[in-house]
């Protein structure tokens, strides 16, 4: 899903968990050549401690989709109240990854990561004890803002404790993470109730609290603070006792120093004619990866299967979840061998397939036609759409866009970005449950009709930036 975003290290740019090795590589190559030597099981305990708030994330955003039936009658919600309890995360989620690089420079990013968890608990705990629709909406609103923080700081501090040689798979894993802890929440909604899955959600940010109390602080962080003692020690106890850290620290500070000098940009000043076709290009990516339909397809899945007449939506909530892990770790192969255009093209039209399947299958279902193959077809369409956006619809734009900005700008282009993000993926989660109670068949070829959009405008507009330098980068779009 195109929910797991993060920001620019040291300049608020927002995208997806599996995207901080290519930020880093790219200001590495700028500023910082790290000396790979010493002991690495530090860093590979703070980076197990971090993605304890990737599986939250997926945990959240998985929620939705095994236990709409059941809390729609428990509860006696209406379609509308549904919707809302829903979609309700995504603007949280908004407001959380908006003032999250604030959070994570004033207190911390270990702090943040505590001060997301609290919020997650007390969301889930809103949850399960909620016996109407204010307080089940408050709850998830919390979780909301918690997996905001989390998008931003999780990836962040792996980035910046991870030596250049192990970040990609590092953040790798943050990736396969968030997929593995909606593909849990998935599974388990499907044997236990609404409310005992809301507890579960409490357990990643249980371990996470406890794990904080054994790992050190971000020691970029600590010499952007001018802590230079702790930066240091805690630098020491990442790479081990026998490093030689001297080198290191020495550059890590010149990169702070250096990034700190540069000019900063309004998102205003975005729109003029230097920077205008690199934010059509983002914006435009950020928008078809939402309105192609992913939150809501996502977040309603058991839905989908209910309604083309699957006897057990379980078994088509249970198959959704199988498919994610291993598509999006096929999807992390491809990143940098097939390319960025062909990989955002072939995903593309495999959502199309999909939409047109799965709406496919609803037009026969109302016409009564074949009606023992529809839940075949149902199933088979929603499983290749969910495929097809893992491979490259999910992480690919938001690489694009990492590459797309000078770095001076990549604090209001995040801005911006994100912003068009979260508001896409609420208007999606919201308005699919009233448009499949209106017309099942059009919701999905609406879907399809976008992913056509975006084979076109990846095709015309967007750029090869695979194995470029962001200076060449900058040449073809200025061209």
């Amino acid at each position: 899903m195109a929910i797991g975003e993060c920001k620019d290290i040291e300049n608020g740019l927002e995208k997806p968990f599996l995207e901080n090795d290519k930020i880093i590589d790219c200001e590495d190559e700028e500023a910082i050549s790290y000396k790979e030597d010493g002991s690495i099981g530090m860093v590979l305990l703070s980076t197990c401690v971090a993605v304890c708030g990737s599986f939250e994330f997926g945990s959240c955003v998985g929620y939705s989709a095994p236990t709409q039936s059941e809390i729609r009658n428990d509860l006696n919600l209406t379609l509308a109240e549904y919707s809302m309890f829903g979609s309700i995360i995504t603007i949280g989620a908004m407001i959380g990854a908006i003032t999250s690089g604030r959070i994570a420079d004033f207190i911390g990013r270990k702090g943040a990561m505590r001060m997301s968890a609290v919020f997650c608990i007390t969301g889930w705990l809103a949850v399960y004890f909620s016996m109407g629709t204010l307080v089940l909406d408050i709850g998830r609103f919390l979780t909301g803002f918690g997996i905001g923080i989390f998008s931003y700081v999780v990836p962040v501090f792996i980035a910046e404790i991870a030596p250049k040689n192990l970040r990609g798979g590092l953040t790798t894993i943050n990736q396969l993470m968030i997929v593995c802890g909606s593909s849990v929440a998935y599974l388990l909604g499907t044997v236990i109730t609404w409310r005992n899955l809301a507890l579960t959600g409490i357990l990643p940010c249980t371990f996470l609290l406890v794990g904080l109390f054994f790992i050190p602080e971000s020691p970029r962080w600590l010499a952007k603070v001018g802590l230079e003692k702790e930066f240091e020690v805690a630098l020491r106890k990442l790479r081990g006792k026998n490093a030689d850290v001297s080198r290191e620290a020495a550059e890590i500070q010149a990169y702070v120093d250096t990034l700190q000098s540069l000019p900063k940009t309004r998102i205003l000043d975005l729109f003029g004619s230097k920077y205008i076709r690199s934010v059509i290009i983002g914006v435009g990516l950020m928008v078809f990866q939402q309105f192609i339909g992913i939150n809501g397809v996502g977040f309603y899945a058991s839905q989908t299967f209910e309604s083309a007449g699957l006897s057990d939506s379980n078994i088509g909530t249970i198959a959704y979840a199988v498919v994610q892990v291993p598509i999006t770790i096929v999807g992390a192969f491809l990143m940098d061998r097939s390319g960025r255009r062909p990989l955002l093209m072939v995903s593309a039209t495999g959502t199309f397939v999909g939409c047109f399947l799965t709406g496919a299958s609803f037009y026969l279902k109302g016409n009564g036609i074949l009606l023992e193959w529809i839940p075949i077809l149902a199933v088979s369409g929603v499983l290749l759409y969910i495929s097809a956006f893992s491979i490259g619809m999910g992480a690919v734009p938001w690489v694009v866009m990492s590459e797309i900005f000078p770095i001076h700008v990549k604090s209001a282009a995040g801005s911006l970005v994100v912003l068009v993000n979260w508001l896409g993926a609420w208007a999606v989660s919201y308005t699919f449950s009233f448009l499949m109670a209106w017309t099942a068949t059009g919701t999905f070829m609406l879907y399809a009709g976008f992913s056509v959009l975006t084979v076109l405008f990846v095709a015309k507009v967007v750029p090869e930036t695979k194995g470029k330098t962001l200076e060449e980068i900058q040449a073809i779009i200025n061209s």
